[in-house]
C-alpha cells in the first residue's frame, strides 16, 4: 500500500485522469445524454467538466474559468445540473488549495452564486418559497465548505514550507557557527603556537649562544646551557605536539577542554625561568590572589610570555624587565616593562612592536576576546611598555 500511495503521489495526473474517466461513467449511466438537456449541448459540457477534473492541478486558474463558463453556458443552454458538475466543487477546492489569490477569491464567489443563480433558472415546483430558499442555501453549503477546506490546506502547507525554509536556514546557520567556531579554534591555536615557538626557540637560541661562548673557557656552564637548550626544546616539542594533534583530530573544543592551560600561578615559575637564562626579572603581586576565569588565566600568561621573549630578543645586552599583577575588585591589571636600549632596528619591528608583528596582534586578540584593553609602547628613555586590563565579568 505504501508503494501504491508513493506512486499516486509521484503521478497527479493519473490519479485526476481517473477520477475524470469515473465522473464521466456516471454521468453516461446517470443518462446526461438524454435526461438534463439536448445531446448535442449536453455531451460537449459533460466532457468538458470531465477534463477540469484531469486537469485541476496542472492548470488550475484556466481550468476554474472552463468550469465558470461551462457553468454558463448550461443556463444558457437549459442543460440542468447532473453529476458532472461535481466538478464545479473539486475546482473551487483545488484553487483555493493551490491557485492564485484572486482566482480563490473568484472561486468562492462563484461557488456561493452558484446555487442561486441555478435555483432561479431551474426552480422546483414542488416546494414553495420557503423551501426553494431552504435548499438554495444547502445547495451552497457544499461550494462553502470545499473553499474552507482548500484554503485551510493551503494555509498548512504554506505553515509547513516555513517550517521547512526556518529548519534549513537553521541548519545553515548552525554550519556557518561552526566554520566559524573551528576558524577561531585554528586562530587560537595557532597563537599559542606563536607563544610556544617564540618563547621557547628564543631561549633556546640565547643558551646557544651563551654555550658557545664559554665553550672553551667554562666546560660546566656550557654544559649547563646545553642541558638548558635539551629541556626547552622538549617542552615546546610537547606542547606543539598537543596543538597539532588538536588540529588532526578536529576535536577543537573537546580537547581544548582536558588539556591544562597555563595560569596567573605559572606566571611566576615563567620569571623564574626567564631569570635563569640570564634575564633579570622583578616580579611583584599587588591585591588579593583568587581564582579567575581560565580564559583571563590563559590571556594574562600568554602577555607576560610573550613580553619577556621580545625582551630576551631585542631588549639588547644588559636589559632588565618588571612584571605586576594586580588584583582588582573586578578585573586583572597586568604591567610588564622593560629597559632595553633595543636591538637593530629591522629586529625591533619583526618582534611586533610596530603594530605590525604577530606577537601584539596576538596579545591584543587575546585581550579583545575577553572583554579588556591593551595599551603597548616604547617608554620614554628606552623600553618597551605593555599594560592591560583584563576584566571578569566580561570573560566570565
Amino acid at each position: 500500500m505504501q508503494r501504491l500511495y508513493d506512486f499516486l503521489r509521484r503521478h497527479p495526473m493519473w490519479v485526476d485522469g481517473s477520477w475524470a474517466a469515473v465522473l464521466l461513467g456516471i454521468s453516461v449511466v446517470g443518462g446526461v445524454a438524454g435526461g438534463y438537456g439536448s445531446p448535442a449541448v449536453a455531451v460537449p459540457l459533460t466532457l468538458l467538466l470531465c477534463l477540469v477534473v484531469a486537469l485541476r492541478r496542472r492548470l488550475p486558474e484556466k481550468m476554474l474559468l472552463l468550469a465558470t463558463a461551462v457553468g454558463l453556458a448550461q443556463l444558457i443552454t437549459d442543460v440542468k445540473m447532473g453529476p458532472a458538475d461535481f466538478a464545479m466543487l473539486v475546482i473551487v477546492y483545488t484553487v483555493a488549495a493551490e491557485g492564485a489569490r484572486w482566482a480563490s477569491r473568484f472561486a468562492l464567489g462563484a461557488g456561493l452564486c452558484a446555487a442561486p443563480v441555478a435555483h432561479l433558472r431551474w426552480p422546483s415546483d414542488q416546494t414553495n418559497v420557503a423551501g426553494n430558499i431552504a435548499l438554495t442555501i444547502f445547495m451552497t453549503v457544499p461550494f462553502a465548505l470545499a473553499w474552507v477546506l482548500g484554503d485551510s490546506i493551503r494555509t498548512r502547507r504554506a505553515y509547513f514550507a516555513q517550517l521547512e525554509e526556518r529548519a534549513a536556514r537553521l541548519e545553515k546557520e548552525r554550519e556557518a557557527q561552526s566554520k566559524v567556531a573551528v576558524a577561531a579554534e585554528r586562530a587560537r591555536i595557532a597563537r599559542e603556537l606563536h607563544d610556544v615557538v617564540a618563547h621557547n626557540v628564543s631561549v633556546m637560541v640565547v643558551q646557544a649562544d651563551g654555550a658557545a661562548y664559554v665553550l672553551d673557557a667554562a666546560p660546566d656552564q656550557a654544559k649547563k646551557a646545553l642541558e638548558t637548550i635539551s629541556s626547552t626544546g622538549r617542552q615546546a616539542l610537547a606542547e606543539m605536539r598537543r596543538l597539532l594533534g588538536v588540529l588532526r583530530t578536529g576535536e577543537h573544543q573537546e580537547a581544548g577542554e582536558y588539556v591544562p592551560q597555563p595560569d596567573v600561578q605559572q606566571i611566576e615559575d615563567l620569571v623564574e625561568q626567564c631569570r635563569g637564562h640570564g634575564l633579570p626579572v622583578d616580579f611583584k603581586v599587588e591585591g588579593t590572589p583568587r581564582p579567575l576565569p581560565s580564559g583571563v588565566e590563559l590571556t594574562a600568561y600568554r602577555i607576560v610570555q610573550e613580553a619577556l621573549t621580545n625582551t630576551r630578543k631585542h631588549g639588547g645586552p644588559n636589559a632588565g624587565a618588571s612584571v605586576r599583577l594586580v588584583y582588582f575588585d573586578d578585573g586583572l591589571g597586568l604591567l610588564v616593562e622593560d629597559d632595553g636600549k633595543g636591538a637593530p632596528h629591522e629586529l625591533y619591528e619583526e618582534g611586533g612592536f610596530d603594530g605590525q608583528g604577530h606577537g601584539l596582534i596576538g596579545m591584543r586578540e587575546r585581550v579583545g576576546m575577553v572583554g579588556g584593553t591593551l595599551d603597548a609602547g616604547p617608554r620614554p628613555g628606552g623600553g618597551f611598555r605593555i599594560s592591560a586590563l583584563l576584566p571578569l565579568k566580561a570573560a566570565g
